[in-house]
């Protein structure tokens, strides 16, 4: 069964996204516990803006599939009120509202996501700022065994770091299947 409206799977050379060559993510990350949950959180990072790379506002705020409102642009929005939750409130404890959160819509990450330049450039200027953001933090905590308080109890700010990249790597499959909605590119 055909569907007119999916686009034939495109890929780069040897079948890959991009080629090797091409692919802007390190390789393995380095060695010991700090480099590796690192090396894991930059390296999805990467992988959801190179999901997005190439895309036009329409193609970023397309939509998976009715009812969903996911889309590669509500992603880099939710990804962005994801790093400032952890990183601002959590490990700081700072009083801040997410760049995308809504007291009316709690999906406002997603549903905001539409097909405006502006829109488009206001999602990646903040997840950017927010990724730079949490880099510092992380920088300036010397051991990962530092505890945080939230909800009640105690969490150490590697399981925040395994946090975010179970997160990330979660919606980098989501990214994947996404793109090739767009455009037929395939994930790796």
């Amino acid at each position: 069964m055909s569907d007119e409206r999916v686009p034939a799977r495109r890929m780069g050379p040897d079948g890959m996204f991009v080629a090797p060559v091409d692919d802007p993510r390190e390789g393995r990350p380095g060695r010991g516990e700090r480099d590796t949950l690192e090396g894991y959180l930059r390296a999805y990072r990467q992988t959801l803006e190179l999901k997005c790379v190439g895309l036009d506002p329409a193609g970023l705020a397309e939509r998976s599939a009715a009812p969903s409102t996911m889309s590669l642009l509500g992603l880099v929005r939710h990804s962005a009120n994801v790093e400032c939750h952890w990183f601002r409130r959590v490990i700081e404890g700072l009083e801040v509202t997410d760049p995308f959160a809504s007291e009316d819509d709690p999906d406002a990450d997603f549903n905001g996501a539409v097909a405006e330049p502006a829109c488009v450039a206001g999602a990646f200027d903040a997840w950017h700022a927010e990724v730079a953001h949490a880099e510092g933090v992380l920088a300036g905590i010397e051991d990962l065994g530092q505890r945080v308080a939230w909800r009640g109890e105690e969490l150490e700010v590697r399981d925040i770091v395994v946090h975010l990249i179970e997160e990330y790597a979660r919606h980098c499959g989501h990214a994947d299947l996404l793109r090739e909605r767009v455009d037929g590119r395939a994930g790796q």
